[in-house]
């Protein structure tokens, strides 16, 4: 008996060492303490730490002050555990939509170290907030849940599980919790899928209603505009200073706004694309 069993044990042991490869890898355990900031990685549910945000300083942005006192006040009164409203920062490209969520989650850190957790959560993963959301709660930090370039177009129903997290489920969205996203659409819909809704629907005005009001579950809009050449030029010198960029002024001006020209726009965006250029060729770092 004994050598019949002997026989078999290779087999068995080689099942056994299939069986392991087969099996799905253990679930990394999600920790809210091991940085400031996550991704959520929808597929295996776990927040990838990020240690270096890609990010600038709240101060290198220019042009947008009251946006930021705005989003300052309100980020700040959630870090203190107290009401605040969701945001909904839209407007144009490249004007610091999310560079400005990213710049104020570091000031507050930085005037109160670990106070707000930072995590990204991709658009196309929206339909598994609740799993999300559920996570943030267990974890109890207070947490800043953003998601950028946040649209929905024709046919796309996941705004449907935002707008119950949001305000209207049954649980809600945690105490812990606050959601900013941007978006280049005021609305978040396409205006194509809006007027689509409107001719096709038996009640008009009920179906467009029906997609309008996802921006309603934000409390808190900030609208970002096209920029002038005054402050185009202020952005400029800013980095130009911060970054140790010895240029003089008209020089720098000059260069900045022939830059424009080439890119077809002004913006923060196209300001930052332009120091870049710059410090690269003076063989300057500005990480």
């Amino acid at each position: 008996m004994s050598s019949d069993f002997d026989k078999i044990l290779p087999t068995l042991e080689r099942i056994a060492t299939a069986l392991e490869r087969m099996a799905p890898p253990a679930r990394a355990k999600n920790d809210l303490s091991a940085a400031d900031a996550f991704v959520w990685q929808a597929r295996t549910g776990y927040l990838q730490p990020v240690r270096n945000v890609n990010r600038v300083d709240i101060g290198l942005l220019q042009g947008i002050g009251q946006q930021k006192e705005i989003l300052y006040n309100n980020t700040k009164r959630f870090a203190d555990g107290l009401p605040a409203n969701n945001a909904l920062l839209w407007g144009a490209r490249g004007t610091g939509k999310s560079s400005i969520v990213k710049a104020m989650h570091a000031k507050i850190n930085a005037e109160s170290p670990a106070s707000l957790a930072l995590v990204e959560i991709h658009r196309e993963d929206i339909p598994t907030l609740p799993d999300l959301l559920h996570i943030l709660q267990e974890g109890g930090r207070r947490t800043i849940l953003f998601c950028d370039d946040l649209s929905f177009d024709m046919h796309d129903e996941s705004y449907k599980s935002l707008k119950a997290v949001l305000d209207g489920g049954i649980e809600g969205r945690p105490k812990n919790v606050i959601f900013y996203a941007t978006s280049n659409r005021r609305h978040l819909m396409a205006r194509d899928m809006i007027e689509n809704e409107r001719s096709t629907a038996i009640n008009p005005s009920e179906a467009v209603e029906e997609k309008v009001s996802l921006s309603d579950r934000f409390g808190l809009w900030l609208g970002f505009h096209n920029i002038s050449q005054d402050v185009y030029f202020e952005i400029i010198e800013g980095y130009a200073k911060e970054f140790g960029i010895d240029i003089p002024t008209d020089e720098l001006h000059a260069r900045a706004k022939e830059w424009t020209v080439t890119r077809g726009s002004r913006s923060g965006r196209v300001a930052w694309q332009f120091i870049q250029e710059v410090a690269g060729e003076l063989g300057k770092s500005i990480d």
